[in-house]
């Protein structure tokens, strides 16, 4: 018997065209009956059943053909609304001229006002069927055992949520709060607006859950996360998609809260660089190479060439390319001959220079190999770029190269030195320069998650440390955005917003995880770690048409000069002091 009730497409379609049948035989009817004032003639009791049985078979079947039984039953919305309506119509005025046609055998003597009087009766009858569910859900069928919700933020989408929430039974939206003053005292669909300064107790202690519409906005979903949390509601979602019927949600996490979200993307001028060309990405693999990879493909690229030398990351970024065509190379940009023989190959319009050793520590405890593959790597990829024509070098550097503590920094300075002064000579070449990205292999967020996962402690270096942070995606498209305003020479730097301290960082994620039997332990600053990063030498940088994007003062430095320093550089035995001579504002912090 449960099984005969459980709703299937074909069931509904079944079901709506015996009601359509019913409801437009009782509307005709009625019809009549009105036209007639309640007292139907016999003369037209004839004529009453040839329009019953050709009227209401004729509108089903228009029904079927323009697809008015394709639907959910309990999600008929507004598009639905206005469908059925022309549909209704439609088929009235087909019928009409119809009548016409045989008003001299089966419709003879039909009084045309009658389909007037039917058009609004059966307009109104199967608009009410169909919506009937969603009103029985909406006003008499809300779950009240499920949770009290409130709404963070208005945008286009909120009414369409509070529809598909209603619907739900996991959520019970009681308030939508907002910054918009003009809208405080107003509602949608009986969900009452109220702003953020004017909430009322009440909304906060019946809520358990907030749903934010918006993740972009971080600063003031902190402060919304903060204000929940005083009131004890845990449980803080994220929208995370929006359909028509359906929606999905997400926990919060540490990146909604804390990334700064630049609001000057130019997407239009990321296309207009990479569309249509061969670009190559050296590092395609990494955390930032294979965001740059997609984002190229995203942008119409015309051929990618991803060069690496970590095989499974290759790997992993060529089985994701799949709308451009794409050529993984597996070489290291030390190796010059090799990699002359990919440019002779493949002759990119476009190269962006994302190889690097990054980490501090390995470099701190492998030095000599940290400054071939950053300062020799880049100085082969910078040269053979110049040598076969491309038109635009990108490098990827860092804000570590700003009065560098570490060799890490130190070489990614060099390699701006090197790029600054090798511009000129047929290839724009840039660089850009921005802070930690959240969530990057062997970043401090991938590894507090591990270890509130195992259960242990979160480990910080020093409670005053303090970093930039941007997600990778909208960091790379500033990358490609710099590029593409490049005209070489420059470095350009990333708007990082506000720097933040990693303990704050780390009481959020262990806040965020639920578990309160992980605390922080400060283990020491590393080799080479300072307490604070920067982005600029000196306070001299230029502004650009995009507040995201500022340029730093250049430095000069003869490339023949510059060149016999790094040949020295490999072959001295004092390679710090050497690497001092070149970068003077190198202070190494050994701990």
């Amino acid at each position: 018997m449960q099984g005969l009730f459980h709703p299937t497409y074909l069931k509904r379609v079944f079901f709506f065209i015996f009601m359509d049948l019913l409801l437009t035989s009782f509307s005709l009817y009625l019809s009549f009956l009105l036209r007639f004032s309640l007292n139907l003639p016999v003369v037209y009791i004839d004529i009453f059943f040839h329009s019953v049985i050709i009227f209401s078979t004729f509108r089903v079947v228009l029904f079927y053909i323009l697809g008015l039984y394709r639907f959910q039953w309990r999600y008929f919305g507004h598009k639905d609304q206005i469908k059925l309506f022309y549909t209704i119509f439609l088929s009235t005025v087909a019928f009409y001229i119809l009548s016409l046609l045989l008003s001299g055998s089966y419709f003879l003597g039909f009084p045309r006002s009658v389909l007037a009087v039917e058009f609004f009766i059966s307009l109104f009858l199967l608009l009410s069927i169909r919506v009937s569910k969603r009103a029985y859900l909406s006003f008499f069928h809300q779950n009240v055992f499920s949770p009290a919700t409130i709404i963070i933020g208005f945008n286009n989408n909120t009414e369409q949520l509070i529809r598909n929430l209603q619907h739900s039974t996991e959520y019970r939206p009681i308030a939508i709060l907002v910054d918009n003053k003009a809208l405080k005292y107003t509602s949608i669909h009986g969900v009452k607006i109220v702003t953020f300064e004017s909430v009322d107790q009440e909304i906060l202690d019946e809520a358990s859950v907030a749903v934010i519409t918006d993740s972009t906005d971080y600063q003031k979903n902190s402060q919304m996360y903060d204000m929940l949390k005083n009131n004890s509601i845990d449980n803080i979602k994220v929208l995370n998609s929006l359909f028509e019927d359906t929606f999905e949600t997400r926990d919060i996490t540490v990146e909604d809260l804390l990334a700064r979200h630049p609001q000057d993307l130019d997407k239009e001028k990321i296309k207009t660089f990479i569309k249509d060309r061969t670009v190559l990405v050296t590092g395609a693999g990494g955390s930032i190479g294979s965001e740059i990879c997609r984002q190229c493909e995203l942008f119409g690229a015309k051929k990618l060439i991803l060069l690496d030398n970590s095989e499974y990351n290759l790997y992993s970024i060529e089985q994701e390319i799949k709308s451009v065509e794409s050529v993984a190379i597996m070489q290291s940009v030390v190796n010059r001959k090799s990699i002359e023989e990919t440019f002779k190959l493949y002759k990119p319009d476009i190269v962006i220079h994302a190889a690097a050793y990054k980490h501090v520590p390995l470099v701190e405890a492998n030095v000599y190999e940290g400054i071939v593959n950053n300062v020799i790597g880049t100085k082969n990829i910078i040269d053979l770029s110049i040598k076969y024509g491309v038109e635009k070098f990108v490098m990827i550097s860092t804000d570590k190269a700003v009065r560098p503590t570490n060799v890490m920094g130190t070489t990614k300075r060099i390699c701006e030195l090197y790029a600054q002064n090798s511009n000129g000579q047929g290839t724009d070449i840039v660089a850009v320069r921005f802070g930690n990205v959240l969530g990057s292999s062997g970043s401090v967020i991938p590894k507090f998650k591990a270890q509130i996962a195992a259960g242990k402690n979160i480990t910080v270096t020093h409670k005053d440390i303090t970093r930039y942070f941007m997600l990778i995606p909208e960091a790379c498209e500033l990358v490609l955005q710099a590029g593409a305003i490049g005209t070489g020479g420059e470095i350009f730097i990333l708007d990082m917003g506000e720097p933040i301290k990693i303990v704050d960082l780390a009481n959020k994620m262990i806040e965020l995880s639920g578990k309160s039997n992980i605390e922080i332990e400060f283990t020491g600053l590393r080799p080479g770690e300072k307490l604070y990063e920067e982005l600029l030498i000196d306070d001299s940088d230029a502004k650009t048409d995009y507040e995201s994007i500022t340029v730093a003062e250049p430095t000069p430095y003869d490339l023949d000069k510059l060149n016999l320093d790094i040949k020295e550089l490999l072959e001295s035995e004092e390679i710090l002091v050497k690497l001092k001579e070149i970068v003077p504002e190198f202070k190494h912090n050994k701990n």
